[in-house]
């Protein structure tokens, strides 16, 4: 049997890199990760393995794993960056949906044929997210993105334990960066196009981010141009999580799970944010949500300028970068579909 409307053509891009950045055995991830691909129930797929330049004991499993499976394997020869790994494994793909995942995530047997059922009941959907739980444990990694009138992101449900509290699907803000697969006409429609030194680019991930908030800025354009994003709890995962903010609302408790964060992920959450921010915010909702925006920004300022070194550097960078991403704001304010007053509904 071949694919047809009902049973599409699903690609499986999956970004590789083990460096100084991750504090565990790359190898034993991506084994798993692609055993839990090669299981899965639903028989049409493409999978797509994209590498950042990693060891050579990972790079030659991956090509005796391209050898024995159908599977596209691709190395570049220095780490690009997650949003460069993922936008080359979308440019390369051919399904009609694309799942980005990550190394260190786990897929139950039926996560793609239970999201392919999602998207067959409304064309409106671009994104699924699935309910991933954390690695061992019965406590929620994430159940999607949720946006704060501060403008801080946090993951639904992140460290509670399940207890059932998120077991209806339902449309949400947007989708974690792990596992989220996509409608490749949604990536299409929200794709940035502009020159970049006199050459034409093409985008679906800011590859000006390298990594992290990627995902959020993404799921934000995705709402803007008019596109849902849906969380289903049937669609099972487990992810280990290397770094992340965690959904406490308290800022004790923020500021105390930020001490564990690497100044790598620092670095580039701090920037990435606040271009995100450039990107795809409205005037007319940060006035209207100014006092808690404030608040949140200037203790996030005077935080970063007087306990992390590291973020000087990603408050330099970020007004280097800024230029650039007010010209990808005028494109996408010119083709968003959705007014301020349907996307003030996210903000809780």
């Amino acid at each position: 049997m071949r694919p047809n409307y009902r049973h599409p053509l699903v690609s499986v891009s999956i970004l590789t890199y083990n460096g100084e950045h991750l504090p565990y055995n790359s190898q034993k991830y991506i084994e798993n990760c692609l055993g839990s691909v090669f299981a899965q129930t639903y028989p049409y797929l493409e999978v797509i393995i994209i590498d950042n330049n990693s060891i050579e004991r990972t790079k030659d499993y991956l090509k005796k794993i391209s050898d024995k499976f159908k599977v596209r394997s691709f190395f570049n020869s220095s780490n690009l960056g997650l949003c460069v790994g993922h936008n080359q494994g979308i440019k390369k793909s051919k399904g009609e949906y694309v799942l980005c995942l990550n190394q260190d995530a786990v897929l139950d047997k039926n996560f793609i044929s239970r999201a392919v059922e999602s998207f067959n009941k409304d064309s409106q959907i671009a994104t699924i997210q699935g309910k991933l739980m954390q690695e061992e444990g019965k406590k929620i990694d994430t159940t999607g993105l949720m946006m704060l009138k501060t403008r801080r992101v946090i993951s639904r449900g992140q460290g509670q334990t399940d207890k059932g509290q998120f077991e209806k699907q339902e449309e949400i803000f947007g989708a974690d960066g792990a596992a989220p697969i996509y409608r490749r006409k949604a990536l299409e429609d929200i794709k940035l196009v502009f020159k970049r030194n006199d050459q034409w680019e093409e985008e679906y991930l800011d590859e000006d981010f390298f990594m992290y908030k990627d995902d959020v800025d993404l799921a934000w354009r995705m709402r803007l141009y008019g596109w849902k994003t849906v969380y289903q709890p049937k669609c099972l995962a487990w992810h280990s999580r290397t770094s992340g903010e965690s959904a406490s609302l308290n800022y004790f408790d923020i500021i105390r799970e930020r001490r564990k964060i690497g100044g790598f992920a620092k670095y580039f959450s701090f920037k990435n944010h606040r271009l995100v921010l450039i990107k795809n915010d409205q005037l007319q909702l940060l006035i209207k949500h100014l006092p808690w925006f404030l608040f949140n920004e200037i203790g996030a300022w005077g935080y970063a300028l007087l306990f992390e070194r590291r973020t000087w550097q990603a408050i330099r960078k970020l007004f280097q970068q800024a230029p650039l991403a007010w010209q990808k704001r005028k494109i996408i304010m010119t083709k968003k579909r959705v007014e301020p007053r349907e996307i003030a509904r996210w903000f809780n």
